[in-house]
């Protein structure tokens, strides 16, 4: 029972020399990359750059000892970031101490928010968000993440929580750009997006090892960070206008409670909510494609102990929202992370880097900063999965064009709520309308199939109806109006068996519709029988009465109805389509 909620005992048993190597090797290349990351995303969250290392230390170690999965590796992230900024800029002003307080506050009611989702084993929630709308929040949360970062690259003044607010508020100081900026922002973008796709296969090509390339490679945003460092320090451009970090408090943060405050938390708690759900889908998603990998499981419930445990660890080292990151997770697993303890290896990386590197980023430029969140976020716009989706689904299509366009329009909070809703809405709208079929015997088998796509044997006595979906409110009625209007164009009926194969749920609404079309059958003189119904749902209808006002049989399986209703004796035969 304790190993449960403390999976850090499963892995601690095995814990031997050749996985500390792995984990160690994995922290020293996460380090190297989370280090300009956690400034960038904490100046993305509208924070002191500090607060983005202060949220790198101990929500990895709490992860350590909590989460499920070997490789992800917890800290801030772009989505989550923005959505930060979003919740605390309606609060307090940027800078002040009451934006760190209501940040910090923010983390911690995430962290209470998934710790009870947790332990309430809700870890279901994350299947109520499709995947095309998934995939289009964060397209277009990565494009309003990249639009906010223009300000930096340009060296102006510009606000807004949406795309076109963005723009149009750069767009209206393109004339006061400052160039020593710019050419530094555009230097490091470029930089950047040369170094992700080009320096790799040029380092083997000059003869270096496929992994100490990866290394290097995955190095090139501290290389960004240290050359532009020092040309801002060496030509003093601070002095000609460029933005640089400034002066970063050394030393590792102070524990303390965040604020109590009642009214602050009832102001936080939507977004808290909404930052606790996105986190959490962007985070299991992660790690269970990195665990497939492995042939490795994670448990989703004991995952949102384990992300709770983390913003409460960021919200007491005075940082911010925190969960799993893509990149820095991908380049976890890559590097051979074997256990969580490469996270806790990790913090310490960032510890000492608080300790002792702040000082070195004073001249850091914002702008290389906002280039490698450009660069980041860019990886994560998939506008293709527009055109796949519209191939394959029309209704996936318009839910993610849809979560698409009011993320851009209205902000990332509409833009999740959005997609939220219409994840439910399209799952409603499917089964609504459930699949089902008349079917028929395959002659000289006991197989049935569908009568519209096989040459089948049907009877004018008997009619046999499939149902590919579990019944419930949203299609109880779909159902008696389908029995209603075969049995109208069918006077020659006698028997309508319901075939249930794939009905998993039979709920109170189904029930009654269920015990309508029973005494509406039983009024046309049609016996209603039901086959092939499965054990949980049998033991749900032997509570009610149904199954005893019910004027026909419940049969085994579709050939014990066919043989026992005379389903054979003047068979018809019907070729509308090739077998499959």
């Amino acid at each position: 029972m304790l190993e449960r909620y403390l999976p850090i005992l499963q892995w601690l048993k095995v814990y031997n020399r050749s996985t500390l190597t792995s984990d160690l090797i994995a922290a020293m290349i996460v380090t190297i990359m989370l280090i300009p990351q956690s400034l960038a995303y904490a100046l993305l969250a509208g924070l002191p750059a500090e607060v983005g290392l202060y949220a790198s230390i101990l929500p990895l170690v709490a992860y350590a000892v909590f989460g499920t999965s070997r490789t992800l590796a917890v800290g801030p992230v772009a989505v989550v970031s923005l959505m930060t900024a979003a919740a605390v800029g309606n609060l307090a002003l940027q800078g002040t101490a009451e934006y760190l307080t209501a940040a910090i506050a923010l983390a911690f009611l995430s962290g209470v928010i998934l710790i009870v989702m947790g332990l309430l084993r809700l870890g279901i929630l994350a299947n109520f968000l499709s995947h095309p709308v998934i995939s289009g929040f964060i397209t277009a949360s990565g494009l309003i993440i990249a639009a906010s970062q223009l300000k930096h690259i340009l060296g102006v003044d510009a606000s807004g929580h949406n795309l076109l607010d963005i723009l149009l508020s750069i767009g209206a100081r393109l004339d006061q750009v400052n160039l020593p900026t710019l050419a530094i922002g555009v230097s490091a973008t470029a930089f950047l997006f040369w170094v992700r796709k080009q320096l790799k296969p040029l380092l083997i090509r000059l003869g270096l090892k496929a992994r100490l390339a990866d290394i290097v490679a995955k190095a090139g945003p501290v290389l960004a960070v240290v050359a532009t460092t020092l040309v801002t320090w060496g030509l003093n451009l601070g002095e000609q206008g460029v933005r640089v970090v400034g002066n970063v408090p050394g030393g590792l943060p102070g524990l303390h409670l965040p604020s109590f405050d009642i009214d602050l938390w009832q102001q936080l708690l939507v977004s808290a909510l909404l930052i606790s759900i996105v986190g959490f889908v962007e985070s299991v998603s992660v790690a269970q494609t990195l665990a497939a990998k492995r042939r490795q499981r994670i448990s989703p419930d004991q995952e949102l102990i384990g992300l709770g445990s983390s913003n409460i660890a960021s919200a007491v080292s005075g940082g911010f929202p925190v969960t799993g990151g893509f990149s820095r997770s991908v380049v976890n697993f890559d590097a051979g992370a074997a256990t969580p303890a490469a996270g806790a290896f990790t913090a310490v990386g960032i510890a000492i880097a608080t300790l002792v590197l702040t000082p070195l980023i004073f001249f850091l430029p914002q702008a290389t900063l906002a280039a490698t969140i450009i660069v980041a976020v860019l990886s994560l716009v998939d506008l293709g999965a527009l055109k796949r989706t519209w191939a394959y689904s029309r209704s996936d299509f318009t839910a993610m064009l849809a979560t698409i366009l009011l993320t851009l329009a209205e902000g990332v909070e509409m833009g999740i709520i959005a997609g939220v809703g219409l994840s439910v809405l399209l799952y409603l709208y499917r089964t609504s309308k459930p699949h089902s079929a008349i079917v028929g015997r395959v002659p000289g088998t006991e197989h049935f199939r569908n009568v519209d796509r096989f040459e089948v044997e049907t009877s004018p006595r008997l009619l046999t109806l499939r149902i590919d979906e579990s019944l419930y409110f949203a299609n109880a009625r779909y159902l008696e109006d389908r029995v209603y209007d075969l049995i109208a164009e069918r006077p020659q009926i006698e028997h309508l068996v319901l075939m249930c194969p794939a009905v998993n749920l039979i709920d109170a609404s189904a029930l009654e519709s269920l015990e309508a079309i029973n005494h509406r059958l039983k009024d046309s003189g049609v016996h209603f029988h039901l086959s092939e119904v499965k054990g949980p749902v049998m033991d749900r209808l032997k509570r009610t009465h149904f199954l005893e006002e019910l004027n026909g049989k419940v049969f085994l399986s579709q050939y014990d109805a066919w043989e026992a209703l005379g389903g054979g004796r003047q068979p018809e035969h019907s070729t509308l389509a090739p077998p499959l």
